[in-house]
């Protein structure tokens, strides 16, 4: 299958770039349906259910709302940036797709489409670029309302992008490494070729990924600009109407291209597990499924279904990752704004450089021995799996993340007795709720 003629090429672009965004946008707004109801099945009660059959019109009806609703303008707010700032968090949120690959190339008579808008030689550089700068936004929304609340709302968010910004991009470097390339189109071929998808090979780098996307896209746990026990509703306290819905849009649009980046960086994208049938790359101007012995090219058959079948594949695979975005949401409670900095410069930052040098180090042994394919993947595959056991199970126990229960230098006090932890929270000034009374009473409630 040859490629697409400019003018087919021109005509076809046009049409992803509606599709896509539309579709985006339809998701987005089911995103929020599917999350009221999930945490209504979390908290075990009935979740939107009037508007339309089983509230499936629930997001249209939120929709008219937000745009029937009266906007508000504070007195004393900076206007011109006040508006700018939601077309400012929004934007980034949505340009970012626009480099996803979502399926297997599509045959047409004019020749294959390709089923990414733009298929971007620096893929990734592109989706982090963009995504860091949905920050101005967020501190313009803080700054420009003239509220405290607003601007340490957008103070946090700045904090919390930069920190976590950082591990975002080093644990994508082992991607890179393995792939040899940034085009999300040749990192979804490398994994087919690879024969593993790189969130076994690369398991902390897919863990490290995880954690920073949440913390990206200011989601529970990591949701210190919009923490409404400490700061109204952060950010976009002053906000109403539809300027408030964009952030909200911008936040799920964010959530959707992080699922799907993941899909593709580290679950092998629109492939389909233990079936080389959908293996296609364009090589020299031609679709081709792989390589023979020999070196050859072997051409790739395209064909509709095959298309479907992978979007299919990948809408589950991002489906699943949003899902796990809903039910931590749900599940975990907010971490503290010290603990939040002290996970990114002093957890996430350390552990993601080592893992780099200890990742490059095998690759470098492994190439001088000249090992390949299956077994190259196999003992990637037993490093990372080590690595991730020493990050999870032995360097943190309680030693470099404190507990909510820890004293003013961030020891831990798990395991310590009521004896031992009153004189320590005391010396804090947090004794208020603490077990009082004399210390037989103490000793009674510890069963001596």
């Amino acid at each position: 299958m040859h490629e697409l003629s400019s003018t087919a090429f021109v005509i076809s672009s046009f049409i992803k770039v509606f599709l896509v965004f539309s579709v985006s946008l339809l998701v987005v707004a089911y995103m929020t349906l599917a999350e009221r109801r999930i945490s209504a099945f979390i908290q075990d009660r009935r979740g939107p259910n009037r508007v339309g059959p089983s509230g499936l019109l629930q997001p249209i009806a939120d929709g008219i709302k937000n745009f029937a609703k009266e906007e508000t303008m504070p007195a004393t707010a900076n206007r011109r940036f006040f508006v700018l700032a939601p077309a400012l968090a929004i934007f980034p949120a949505v340009a970012t797709f626009a480099v996803i690959p979502f399926a297997a190339p599509l045959p047409t008579p004019w020749g294959a489409v390709d089923m990414v808008v733009a298929d971007l030689p620096i893929g990734i550089l592109y989706i982090l670029a963009l995504s860091s700068l949905g920050v101005y936004g967020l501190f313009l929304a803080g700054w420009s309302s003239n509220n405290k609340y607003a601007f340490l709302g957008g103070l946090r968010s700045s904090a919390q992008m930069v920190s976590y910004e950082v591990a975002l991009g080093l644990s994508l470097i082992p991607v890179f490494m393995l792939a040899g390339n940034v085009t999300l189109t040749e990192i979804v071929w490398q994994q087919q070729q690879l024969g593993f998808w790189y969130a076994l090979p690369l398991s902390l780098a897919f863990i490290l990924f995880v954690i920073s996307a949440f913390a990206e896209t200011n989601r529970l746990p990591f949701d210190m600009p919009e923490a409404e026990s400490e700061l109204v509703t952060g950010y976009h306290t002053e906000y109403s109407s539809m300027k408030f819905s964009m952030f909200f849009i911008a936040e799920y649009s964010h959530i959707l291209t992080a699922s799907a980046l993941m899909a593709t960086l580290f679950l092998g994208g629109w492939s389909i597990p233990f079936w080389s049938g959908d293996h296609m790359f364009w090589h020299e101007g031609m679709l081709i499924a792989g390589f023979t012995a020999a070196g050859e090219a072997i051409p790739a058959a395209p064909a509709i279904w095959k298309t479907l079948l992978t979007f299919l594949a990948f809408a589950l695979k991002t489906a699943f990752f949003i899902l796990v975005f809903i039910w931590v949401r749900w599940t975990l409670p907010r971490f503290r704004y010290d603990q939040v900095m002290h996970l990114g410069w002093k957890v996430m930052l350390p552990v993601s450089l080592g893992y780099v040098m200890a990742l490059a180090a095998t690759i470098l042994v492994l190439d001088q021995l000249g090992v390949e394919g299956f077994l190259f993947g196999a003992v990637l595959t037993a490093v990372s799996g080590l690595a991730t056991l020493l990050f999870v199970f032995v360097l943190d126990r309680g030693r470099i993340m404190g507990g909510a229960a820890a004293d003013s230098e961030g020891r831990p006090l798990q395991g310590l007795s009521v004896r031992e932890v009153r004189p320590i929270l005391a010396g804090a000034g947090a004794t208020s709720g603490l077990p009082g009374g004399s210390d037989s009473e103490i000793a009674r409630k510890e069963g001596m």
